[in-house]
């Protein structure tokens, strides 16, 4: 939850673009983040991959004005409309863009290219057709900060009831992640977004750290396989509403177009 998702980024700073608040190179060098290239395969009219700038602009030129998100996970399919095909690689990649304008969607591809000891990472988009209908499960932003208020006390309840450890190097690691991304809080996302989406993304990614450190932090004092399995139970409603609050945020860009905001 702590990690921004690629999807997230090529929405956000995609928007953006498209609204005219950034430059292409901003919104591709905002996009690539500390990747080493992306480029994006399937575009309509395109006949091999092609690099994100004029995948943006083709975009463009086919009627797209908006990127949604989507985060999907089994059995909760946030943020997609279909079809199957589509539905099924985004699953197994965990998330995906939507356009807004046009019936596509991209979902990434992730490869690590390069000698051992000089790694770097490639992103290939697959840009596939999908059905023109409203995304699954995603709130409004109201909505998702008011669930998330809620999710962050019952997280807090959960660890310490069942005295999950604070402390030690990957509860550390993960405390220093999300207090680094809060001071880059004008990053979290592009320029044109709503205060509000700034803030319900702070507060998820805060959830997502109490899920993180729950998780990654050895066991705690849930020592018993019962209650290892009750924390798992009890945090999985908890992650579920932070995935859907980071879905509202990213997306809140293209809900306020629909709405006649923009």
């Amino acid at each position: 939850m702590l990690s921004e998702p690629r999807s997230g980024r090529l929405a956000a700073w995609g928007n953006a673009l498209l609204a005219g608040f950034v430059s292409p190179d901003d919104a591709v060098l905002s996009i690539v983040g500390e990747d080493a290239v992306h480029r994006v395969e399937g575009l309509p009219g395109e006949s091999g991959p092609v690099g994100l700038t004029l995948a943006l602009g083709r975009m463009r030129a086919l009627g797209v004005t908006g990127l949604r998100v989507a985060l999907p996970a089994p059995g909760h399919p946030l943020g997609l409309s279909g079809p199957p095909e589509f539905n099924a690689r985004a699953l197994d990649a965990e998330e995906a863009a939507i356009c807004f304008g046009a019936a596509l969607g991209l979902v990434p591809e992730v490869y690590e290219a390069g000698p051992e000891g000089d790694v770097h990472v490639e992103v290939v988009w697959h840009c596939l057709a999908v059905r023109e209908a409203p995304p699954a499960d995603v709130p409004s932003l109201g909505e998702a900060e008011r669930e998330l208020a809620e999710a962050l006390r019952e997280a807090t309840e959960v660890l310490s009831r069942l005295d999950v450890a604070g402390s030690g190097p990957v509860a550390e690691a993960a405390v220093d992640a999300y207090r680094a991304r809060a001071e880059r809080g004008r990053e979290l996302l592009a320029p044109g977004y709503p205060p509000r989406a700034v803030r319900v993304l702070e507060l998820a990614q805060r959830v997502g750290l109490l899920i993180s450190v729950a998780y990654e932090n050895g066991h705690g004092g849930a020592v018993s396989a019962s209650e290892i399995a009750a924390r798992s139970l009890a945090l999985r409603p908890v992650e579920r509403t932070a995935r859907r609050a980071q879905v509202a945020a990213y997306n809140a860009f293209v809900e306020e177009r629909e709405r006649g905001v923009r």
